[in-house]
């Protein structure tokens, strides 16, 4: 949607749990020689600063990762990420994961980002152009499709709407059937919101029930943001999980448990 701008709600709790497992996966692949794809369907900016009237208006950060940097160990791949962005763009610098993966991920992978919003775009093109990323003006979803299987055809996708459009919660669950059917080794990370009404609920549903490969499933919970907001938690929802990340989700439980929340 085109009205929605991610600076109001970066670095919040649900960035924290949604970029610490990217962070994780993203440096496991990393690992191996062999180089590999990174895709995203809603990138946004790729780059934020939480000093930004946005960020302090919501105070979204404040409650988010500023509230919890000092509970990652220093050489957890979100942190290691944070710092290296931190150092290049200033102390109040947030990598999007656009930005988050050009931290962790090498000169000879490729990199595809696709964002609608028109001034969105131009600032995604403008951080990421030193990376050599392809960037888009077109639709994530559309994209994915026309982009898939990649080369190279190892590699991740991203899959991070807004949700505004309600039919999102619908529609996704056959889109990465299909995606999954297209390029069957990759690995498909989906991004919900857990609302106080549940409306992740049915979509979730749909995609356990299509008996896909090696999911992880990872879902924390925490006090809204302030008073009357819906998000009370945050889902991950990937196919094709890259092996021990199951494992690294472990640190982010005891965090949100550290603050109150619940994890699954």
């Amino acid at each position: 949607m085109l009205s929605y701008q991610h600076i109001y709600h970066a670095g919040n709790l649900a960035d924290v749990q949604k970029h610490a497992l990217l962070a994780c996966a993203l440096a496991y692949m990393a690992e191996k020689p062999k180089p590999l794809s990174y895709l995203e369907t809603h990138a946004g900016r790729g780059l934020y600063h939480l000093d930004a009237a946005e960020a302090v208006k919501t105070g979204e950060a404040a409650a988010g990762i500023e509230a919890v940097v000092d509970l990652f160990e220093p050489d957890h791949p979100y942190a290691l990420a944070l710092a290296d962005v931190r150092a290049r763009y200033g102390a109040t610098a947030y990598p999007g994961s656009p930005a988050l993966a050009q931290s962790v991920l090498r000169p000879s992978d490729s990199l595809h980002f696709a964002e609608l919003h028109p001034q969105e775009n131009a600032a995604l093109c403008e951080t990421m152009f030193a990376s050599g990323a392809k960037t888009y003006l077109q639709d994530g979803f559309e994209m994915a499709h026309a982009v898939c299987p990649p080369t190279p055809r190892r590699g991740m996708v991203l899959i991070d709407p807004s949700y505004e459009i309600k039919t999102d919660y619908a529609t996704i669950p056959s889109f990465i059937a299909k995606l999954h059917r297209k390029w069957n080794v990759g690995v498909i990370a989906l991004w919900y919101p857990i609302l106080t009404d549940m409306a992740h609920a049915p979509m979730l549903d749909a995609l356990e029930a299509r008996d896909l490969p090696k999911v992880l499933r990872h879902e924390v919970r925490f006090p809204p943001a302030r008073e009357g907001h819906r998000m009370v938690g945050s889902g991950m929802f990937i196919v094709n999980a890259p092996f021990g990340l199951d494992d690294e989700s472990q640190p982010l439980d005891a965090i949100f448990a550290g603050l109150g929340a619940k994890s699954r």
